[in-house]
């Protein structure tokens, strides 16, 4: 663990306080606790600084047991502490620290004493370390809110799963939960997959599509992957939240709705609004809370718990007793560049082919943790090419594996996948695996 715990439940943290020596700002003196505090120009930060030469969202500051973290958030003019200029880093120290022509003096507080979450579980999600812990915390303050929330995280780090345990916490878990692909959505189709679009109201438009935001009514919708969105969309988006009503496509009607909204994207979106790609209102509509999960090589204490709800969740919750005690430790040296999903594919492939006797679940690291000169020949060969290969490689083993689980039943693999059953049979028929024209539904 790589905080400082001082007692059960406990942990210390060093924060301090930013008093402002040059420049205008919409407070004097910010104090520096365990949340997180933005300063920029956007007026919907912590600090608002009056100075053109800072960006809308310049930096943020959080206290850790290690000393107040300052990370610049891709500023135009960078942050500069005693005349360097830094991207991330902790101080302790009295310090001056300048953004354009603002200046900011910072004076260490004494440590603080801050409750951690003693549960190791939430929902769904399952982790015994301090950085899961105080995830579990803040989603459990945010489930009974209306908030909405960033969920950010790399790819394959579960930012769905956290969505739906902040929908099953709520008091709107009886009602849909309504996930929108952003990332899947063709740019000039954006607006009518968001808000639906009458029927002839654009060539193709052969029937009305009805928008998610109205099949989420009094319940939750998830956008995921809002960083993909089209720069010429989000305003529209944002007037939708504001005013909790859309206009479909082809339509001179809004439609009031009552839907809570959920994001997650693997993008840094703070440096995307400094970028000019993503609206700084926007960020700050649906960051009103953020929570940012950590990547499985951050938190390899979790491995165990995660591997032994996985087994239960794939049918066999004695498999875990049957995990080698040298297999357990190989997974906690990996890497896991592609996060809890690869875990949970390597289990699922381990739990396929290994029915009885000793379960080594790292023998099946090989195919994804083998060097680049192994598994993908690269000499001579395009980029295109050489993630085609290494694509299907995956496909085939994620789906032999899933078909011997799943007994060929098409049905339950597409639920395992979240993948319709038209889908799961072409995957069926383009690897060759079983015989797809007789699956069983």
């Amino acid at each position: 663990m790589d905080a400082t715990v001082v007692a059960k439940g406990k942990l210390e943290v060093r924060g301090g306080t930013l008093t402002v020596k040059r420049g205008e700002a919409n407070k004097p003196e910010l104090e520096i606790g365990a949340e997180t505090f933005v300063v920029g120009r956007n007026e919907a930060c912590d600090l608002v600084l009056d100075d053109r030469k800072v960006s809308a969202v310049h930096m943020e500051l959080v206290a850790t047991e290690r000393g107040v973290r300052v990370r610049d958030l891709g500023s135009r003019n960078g942050t500069f502490l005693n005349d360097v200029r830094v991207g991330e880093v902790y101080i302790l120290k009295p310090c001056t620290i300048v953004l354009g022509d603002t200046a900011l003096e910072f004076q260490p507080s004494n440590p603080e004493q801050v409750e951690i979450s003693e549960v190791a579980e939430f929902g769904p999600l399952v982790g015994s370390g301090q950085k899961m812990r105080g995830v579990f915390d803040r989603l459990r303050k945010a489930g009974p809110t209306d908030l909405t929330v960033l969920i950010l995280g790399e790819t394959g780090s579960g930012k769905e799963l956290v969505a739906q345990a902040i929908h099953q916490a709520s008091n709107r878990a009886n009602k849909p939960f309504v996930v929108v692909d952003c990332g899947a959505i063709p740019p000039s189709l954006a607006e009518s997959a968001l808000f639906g679009h009458e029927r002839g109201s654009f060539t193709g438009a052969v029937d009305k599509r009805i928008s998610p935001f109205v099949e989420a009514d009094g319940g939750t919708i998830f956008l995921d992957e809002l960083g993909e969105l089209p720069i010429d969309v989000q305003p529209k988006l944002l007037r939708a939240l504001a005013e909790q009503r859309i206009k479909s496509v082809g339509s001179n009607n809004y439609r009031p709705f009552n839907a809570r909204v959920l994001a997650a994207t693997r993008r840094d979106l703070v440096r995307e609004v400094n970028a000019g790609t993503f609206r700084s209102d926007l960020y700050f509509r649906v960051a009103q809370l953020r929570v940012e999960l950590p990547p499985l090589r951050e938190r390899l204490e979790d491995i165990p718990a995660l591997v032994r709800k996985m087994c239960a969740d794939l049918g066999d919750r004695n498999a875990y007793n049957r995990i080698t005690t040298d297999s357990l430790e190989r997974l906690m040296r990996h890497d896991w560049p592609g996060n809890v999903r690869e875990l949970r594919n390597v289990v699922s492939v381990a739990l396929a082919f290994g029915k009885e006797g000793p379960l080594d679940l790292a023998a099946h690291l090989a195919p994804l943790a083998s060097s680049t000169s192994e598994s993908t020949p690269v000499r001579g060969r395009t980029f295109q090419d050489a993630k085609r290969e290494v694509l299907a490689r995956f496909e085939r083993e994620y789906f032999t594996a899933l078909y011997h689980e799943c007994t060929g039943n098409v049905s339950e693999i597409g639920r395992r996948a979240a993948m319709e059953r038209a889908h799961v049979r072409g995957y069926l028929r383009r690897h060759g695996i079983g015989d797809p024209s007789k699956s069983k539904d």
